[in-house]
């Protein structure tokens, strides 16, 4: 038996896996983390052979976990609502990966694989193929941040004030102008929600509505309303409407199903 560990931030997901797992004798189940910060100390007080690791948590990824352990990497199999760039690398290197919601069979699959290199005593080759995936995600994320502004400059009076772009927690738009807020001040630009959305990040920023971009780190509840219609609340107890046409690709977002 070799034993394993699951890490999803998602209570339903976790519940899946645990189900999954009972029903394979050669796993010894050993404990679950909802967060990327319990799983970096678990994996390093357990030392697993196995586990499943959900890519998106919400206070890290799942390869920001795979870096911060301090111990050897245990074998991988990494779990994800559909995501096409993180599926094409993992099938450019070889690493499995389930895709939510799971199924039996394709759950077999991953399992036999990994036991595979278990069995055949080929950690080595796994770990470098690991290593070459975290290698060429690190190397994308650099990419990507780089084309993308940390500072948003707001022209007030005679002086122009710098943004961090990670304190914004929502972007409100009305006619020419644009209304930028932070935890503890606002900015008014003469801007459009179309040219501010594409400086700013896609891993902390969404469009909820054609007048609406919300930080997704400070998003506190969804509030559904008896009428199909729902409403995000954010930290400071702001109140956004989600347009219909913006829901799915939100929902998807989130991870939400």
């Amino acid at each position: 038996m070799i034993s394993c560990l699951i890490i999803d931030d998602e209570p339903l997901a976790r519940k899946r896996l645990y189900s999954l797992v009972l029903k394979r004798p050669e796993l010894h189940y050993i404990g679950e983390a909802a967060t990327g910060k319990s799983a970096i100390q678990m994996i390093n007080d357990l030392k697993p052979a196995l586990i499943f690791l959900d890519i998106k948590m919400k206070d890290c990824s799942g390869f920001e976990v795979l870096k911060d352990i301090d111990v050897k990497p245990p074998m991988v199999i990494f779990v994800t609502a559909f995501d096409t760039y993180a599926v094409k690398a993992f099938d450019l290197f070889a690493i499995d990966y389930l895709l939510k919601p799971y199924k039996q069979d394709r759950f077999n699959a991953s399992v036999d694989k990994a036991l595979s290199y278990v069995n055949q005593q080929n950690q080595t080759l796994f770990e470098a193929k690991l290593n070459d995936l975290l290698k060429r995600v690190e190397d994308t994320n650099s990419r990507k941040s780089s084309s993308f502004k940390n500072k948003l400059a707001v022209k007030t009076g005679k002086s122009v004030s710098f943004i961090d772009t990670k304190s914004i927690t929502y972007i409100t738009a009305s006619r020419s102008y644009i209304d930028v807020f932070t935890s503890d001040t606002s900015y008014v630009l003469r801007d459009s929600l179309n040219n501010i959305i594409n400086d700013i990040s896609p891993d902390d920023f969404c469009r909820i509505h054609r007048s609406t971009v919300v930080n997704i780190n400070f998003i506190n509840k969804l509030i559904h309303s008896n009428y199909g219609e729902v409403d995000v609340k954010m930290k400071d107890d702001a109140l956004f409407r989600i347009g219909h046409s913006y829901k799915k690709m939100f929902y998807k977002k989130l991870g939400i199903k």
